[in-house]
């Protein structure tokens, strides 16, 4: 089975799906590049993948089966083995009797239709797919993998015993050299292997940002940060600890009899659905070594800053500051509020071949093309100081500094800014204003801050709510308690403003959104997204930083002046419906 061009053409026509220009066009580029229709009209945009699938299933005569959202029961998924779904794009959804139903890319490949039949004597149902609804059942298998981390670990007693021979030879302080080949030979074992492989692959599945693995007193305890928020994924028997942080270390290149001292190191993950660099922290404690590693996917696709979050008069001022030649741009917040991302975005934006770009950073999270980037080495006496006043000879004309720490940095950075340079950099703290203050506190002159620093960034990260979620009323208790840290009325005309809600709208009759738990997202959050302030260095500001004025007072004039606090915005996102109240709350009173 299989359709013709000319079936394809006539047939898009009818459908109203694609229009006779647009037709013309692709057929045109058909004749200059050689390639299928099918494929022009999908690299042009004309259509989407999923229209085609549609429209094909239909003149096939086959019906069309989207599994974008289906979770698939795993007895089902048995029927066909995951290296044959994966290798040939066929999976099972649906068993009736001795029905069936499998979604396929290519309902041509008679051969593994057959295979499946003649395994376990089913009548096989060809139904065309999309290849994300391939992808997303693909990785349902390995959800399955729970069940066998428990059989590795009954399995596999033998363990539990070389782990205690190790430990011992450790801790009676054998000679260093023997200990260490003990635990490499321990961590080359097959057992341990099994153990953190699928550790990993539990955390990509779930789309973890870090895996934390915590010695206990007779146990180990393995955490996802998921969204933000740590969750309790399983536990180990306490003497498997000395193998699977021997494992890691293998794979990290760190010191595997250094047992006092903290170490960090890195690895990469690559396969065909995935490139993931691991970031790895091993810190002695009193029950044994703690491991934290941090997922950095490389294969992520650029966001812009509407994905990030930025959105009405913060959006505005940002791109202003982007836009000139030189100046500062700082982003502020602490750990994990998405700095490091937003400042990479704004690069992505800036990188073309007319400018030379380099980064000074520790450490370097993400590869980006025609890109300098150095990692510094403070063991070695490589700082972000050294390394930014080495980078200035190399004639660049946007640079970024992982971070400000001292005086030193900042008042390289400052230096850069005025010799006609754009700079990015973070600063640890909790508002946009408060980063005039900081800056004065490592020793800047408040006139030269007020030169050359354009925009300050602040920003946290709230969980997306699902799709579907609740809906619901604040009541009047609610809107009085809320309204001790909110200005609602300020707040309600902003969403008039930008049209997010009717005019008559009043705080009592809105809707908010709350979670809904359901099977595809258990926790009725998915994903995440920023809330943002963005500080504008204007004439009135710059006068206000030289005469030394407080972070409140800095705050006070720029709200005077149209900014949207963070909590403003996070509330308008919940107004939208894109996050919840409680999240917002959640994270700007940390």
């Amino acid at each position: 089975m299989h359709v013709e061009e000319g079936q394809l053409k006539a047939f898009l026509l009818d459908s109203g799906l694609i229009k006779v220009d647009q037709l013309k066009k692709a057929e045109e580029e058909t004749v200059k590049t050689g390639k299928k229709l099918r494929e022009i009209l999908l690299n042009l945009g004309f259509l989407k993948e999923e229209d085609i699938r549609r429209l094909e299933a239909y003149i096939l005569g086959i019906p069309f089966v989207d599994l974008t959202h289906e979770i698939i029961d795993p007895k089902i998924l048995e029927i066909i083995p995951e290296p044959i779904s994966r290798t040939h794009n066929i999976v099972p959804f649906r068993k009736t009797g001795k029905n069936l139903e499998v979604a396929m890319l290519d309902p041509d490949d008679i051969q593994t239709i057959e295979f499946v039949r003649k395994k376990d004597g089913f009548r096989v149902l060809p139904r065309l797919t999309t290849p994300e609804s391939i992808q997303h059942v693909l990785k349902q298998y390995q959800k399955t993998l729970e069940a066998e981390f428990g059989d590795i670990i009954k399995k596999e007693s033998v363990i539990a015993g070389q782990a205690g021979e190790t430990m011992n030879a450790v801790k009676e302080g054998g000679n260093g050299e023997e200990n260490a080949e003990d635990l490499k030979k321990l961590a080359e074992d097959l057992p341990v292997i099994r153990i953190v492989d699928t550790l990993i692959r539990h955390a990509i599945l779930q789309s973890a940002s870090d895996i934390h693995i915590e010695p206990m007193e007779k146990e180990v305890l393995v955490r996802y940060r998921i969204d933000g928020i740590l969750h309790e994924a399983m536990t180990l028997p306490k003497q498997i600890s000395t193998g699977v942080v021997a494992r890691i270390k293998v794979v990290s290149n760190l010191k595997l009899d250094e047992h006092r001292l903290p170490q960090d190191g890195r690895f990469k993950i690559e396969t065909e659905q995935y490139k993931i660099s691991f970031r790895v922290s091993v810190l002695p404690t009193s029950e044994g070594e703690k491991v934290v590693m941090r997922l950095l996917p490389e294969s992520v696709k650029g966001f812009s800053l509407e994905e990030l979050g930025f959105w009405g008069i913060n959006l505005e001022r940002i791109q202003r500051a982007i836009k000139r030649p030189t100046g500062i741009i700082l982003a502020t917040g602490p750990t994990g509020s998405g700095k490091t991302t937003t400042l990479y975005t704004i690069l992505e934006m800036l990188n073309t071949p007319a400018v030379n770009i380099s980064t000074v950073e520790d450490p370097i999270e993400y590869r980006m093309p025609r890109i300098n980037q150095t990692q510094v080495r403070p063991d070695i006496g490589f700082t972000f100081a050294n390394g930014l006043r080495s980078l200035l000879r190399q004639d660049p004309n946007i640079i970024m500094v992982g971070e400000i720490r001292d005086n030193e940095t900042a008042s390289l950075a400052i230096n850069a800014a005025l010799t006609g340079h754009l700079v990015l950099s973070t600063l640890h703290t909790n508002s946009a204003a408060g980063a005039i203050p900081r800056l004065i506190d490592m020793k800047v002159e408040p006139f030269l801050i007020a030169s050359t620093v354009s925009a300050v960034i602040s920003q946290r990260l709230v969980r997306r709510l699902c799709p579907e979620q609740e809906a619901y009323k604040l009541t009047s208790d609610q809107i009085g308690s809320l309204k001790k840290d909110l200005d609602f009325d300020r707040t309600l005309e902003i969403l008039k403003k930008e049209k997010v809600t009717d005019q008559n709208m009043t705080l009592e009759n809105m809707e908010w959104g709350r979670p809904k738990k359901t099977a595809e997202c258990p926790e009725g959050y998915k994903g995440r997204i920023g809330i943002h302030e963005v500080l504008e260095v204007t004439e009135s500001i710059k006068e206000m930083v030289v005469k030394n004025a407080t972070s409140d007072e800095i705050e006070k004039r720029a709200r005077g002046e149209g900014m949207l606090t963070m909590l403003e915005e996070g509330f308008i996102r919940a107004a939208q419906k894109v996050t919840t109240i409680e999240e917002v709350l959640r994270v700007t009173s940390e």
